[in-house]
């Protein structure tokens, strides 16, 4: 009795277990578009349901068609505010609407760190966001980060870089970083693979990273570089002694 009740509790966790590796994602993916759709259908309801007033009894009182109707209306005001923003007078309309918010005392902190934060995200990478490799926490472990902004010491003038460091599976909670720029290991990754790294928990990585900071080499005069060459100590078992020799980088 005891072996079978046994064989079916593993044979029931062996399956459940392969259930949730083979549904895990599907599931997350599902929560995460029915949360975007729930915002956008929160934000255009209000009109739809002044639009739909007066007409009672007919399809626009129906909850599921409402619902849609006010996803495709929010949807079309974000369409339509990017295409304003695309022309000469959207976008003084949108630097007026920007000046207003700023007079207002507790909105303008909001809504400006939200916007820096938004075009951080977006922002390519030839304009200084990048995916970088920092020590954190502890000197030796590496921690994925995103270099949003580079400033100066005002002791010693070298260079210091604002690095948002997100914490894995929950990437919204993340530690602000000043790190000095030559204690930062540039990487290859885009933003794409970094936010897959980091909500996948390391699942889904690249097969190759960068992992440390090349070894900086001697610059000539005329700007060429010097071979940058380390001693090697090797052992000679047959003679027991150590043998020197230089091997390049």
């Amino acid at each position: 009795m005891n072996r079978l009740y046994s064989d079916t509790l593993r044979d029931l966790k062996r399956h459940i277990m392969a259930g949730i590796i083979t549904a895990g994602p599907l599931f997350v993916t599902w929560l995460v578009f029915t949360f975007i759709l729930g915002v956008l259908a929160n934000a255009g309801l209000p009109l739809v349901h002044i639009i739909a007033a007066p007409f009672p009894g007919t399809l626009l009182s129906e909850t599921w068609f409402q619902y849609v109707l006010a996803v495709l209306l929010t949807v079309a005001v974000f369409y339509f505010v990017g295409h304003m923003t695309s022309r000469v007078v959207g976008q003084q309309a949108i630097g007026l609407f920007e000046a207003s918010l700023e007079r207002l005392p507790v909105v303008n902190k909001i809504y400006t760190s939200v916007r820096q934060a938004i075009e951080t995200l977006t922002a390519k990478k030839e304009n200084g966001q990048r995916v970088v490799l920092i020590d954190f926490p502890l000197r030796g472990q590496k921690a994925i980060g995103f270099l949003t902004h580079v400033i100066a010491d005002a002791t010693t003038g070298n260079p210091v870089a604002a690095v948002l460091v997100p914490q894995a599976i929950n990437p919204s909670s993340a530690f602000l970083q000043f790190v000095p720029m030559d204690a930062i290991t540039e990487t290859d990754i885009t933003m794409e693979q970094a936010m897959s790294m980091l909500l996948t928990g390391g699942t889904v990585c690249p097969d190759v990273i960068r992992y440390a900071s090349p070894v900086p080499g001697v610059i000539h005069g005329d700007g060429s570089q010097i071979a940058v060459s380390i001693a090697v100590e090797e052992v000679d078992p047959s003679q027991d002694a150590v043998e020197t020799r230089v091997q390049p980088i």
